[in-house]
């Protein structure tokens, strides 16, 4: 008789844990969902917004795409009818707010318009500069990642040593550093004085496109990548020598170094650990400031990637090839922040509960 009621009690145990664990699950996947929605929402406003205040930014510019682009003396020697009609092509006759309005309903069904410079569309002109500035910026920020880690662990893992020293003024040398300016100064030493790398573009000056091959372009790439990567590195670096810092300080860190255990062992097997995770959330969050800094080195190096194409079109007035950029970068960003918010909740289970996320 006990026998059959510790078996029915048993039995049913698990049909509750069954359902209490269903009912776990199915409110994760709420939670999911409902931040995935909250983001989404967030990237349309985000989206929507950036797309306006570029629009209307350029709108109220003083640049005449008209005199930038056909100039004061071809404009001299037309009819007011060829004016009126360039005027009509390049939008200088159009209300700002109209304007935008007609820009929005071809972006919402899929359509970004056509490039008034590349008399191109301009997803087909985006994503023939994305090839180019895709992997020089994601190279650059592997590497400023990379760098930045295990300069960040070294420096704080040996605190108040030379090397520490060094690295930190380093890092701090470049973090007050623009990004135009270092570019200009490695191109100075390395192209100008020693001559060891191409002053700029992607590929070698008068070479056909089939004679191209991997390493002109990795040649021709090194002095951008270098520049964005010193440039989105001391900010990573910084932060993990502070974590690093903490985790070197901690009890159980001194509990290691007490019972005999070597510096090497204590910095890879406690230190490592706690400090990879914050790291690769932080490098998550320096997307944004890559693609910043690809439009100043682009520009620096003539490199025809998405950030020089950015401030031609900006420059000249070409108004949808200048918002579909602003907005593929803007997505770019959230993304990345969207990552890191990811990795901060799995780092942090407060911040987990506190974002709905599971």
């Amino acid at each position: 008789m006990r026998k059959r009621m510790s078996e029915s009690e048993t039995t049913v145990q698990s049909g509750r844990g069954f359902w209490r664990d269903k009912a776990l699950w199915r409110s994760r996947w709420l939670r999911s969902g409902g931040f995935l929605c909250r983001k989404g929402a967030r990237l349309l406003l985000l989206l929507l917004g950036v797309s306006a205040a570029a629009f209307f930014l350029v709108s109220l510019s003083p640049v005449d795409p008209l005199q930038t682009n056909v100039g004061q003396a071809a404009l001299g020697s037309m009819s007011q009818e060829q004016i009126a009609r360039l005027r009509s092509y390049w939008g200088a006759d159009t209300p700002p707010l109209q304007g935008y309005a007609a820009w929005l309903r071809g972006a919402l069904s899929g359509d970004l318009g056509t490039s008034l410079l590349y008399r191109r569309p301009v997803l087909s002109v985006m994503g023939e500069k994305l090839k180019n500035s895709l992997w020089l910026t994601a190279a650059a920020w592997l590497l400023s990642g990379a760098g930045g880690f295990a300069l960040g662990t070294l420096a704080g893992a040996k605190q108040g040593t030379q090397a520490d020293r060094v690295i930190t003024g380093a890092a701090l040398l470049l973090s007050g550093t623009p990004a135009f300016f270092l570019a200009l100064l490695l191109l100075s030493v390395f192209s100008v004085q020693l001559g060891w790398l191409p002053v700029g573009l992607s590929v070698p000056i008068g070479m056909a496109a089939e004679q191209v091959g991997l390493g002109h372009r990795l040649v021709h790439a090194v002095l951008p990548g270098l520049c964005l990567s010193l440039s989105g590195m001391p900010n990573i670096l910084l932060q993990v020598r502070e974590k690093m810092l903490q985790v070197m300080e901690s009890d159980f860190v001194l509990f290691a170094r007490a019972r005999g255990d070597s510096w090497r062992a204590v910095a890879v097997r406690h230190g490592l650990r706690n400090v990879a995770l914050p790291a690769l959330t932080l490098q998550f969050a320096s997307v944004g400031e890559i693609l910043g800094g690809s439009v100043l080195v682009e520009q620096v190096f003539s490199y025809p990637g998405l950030g020089q194409a950015a401030v031609t079109a900006g420059l000249g007035g070409d108004v949808p090839l200048l918002l579909g950029i602003t907005v593929a970068s803007a997505s770019l960003v959230f993304c990345g922040n969207l990552m890191a918010d990811v990795l901060y909740g799995i780092v942090d289970p407060r911040m987990r509960k506190a974002g709905g996320l599971l």
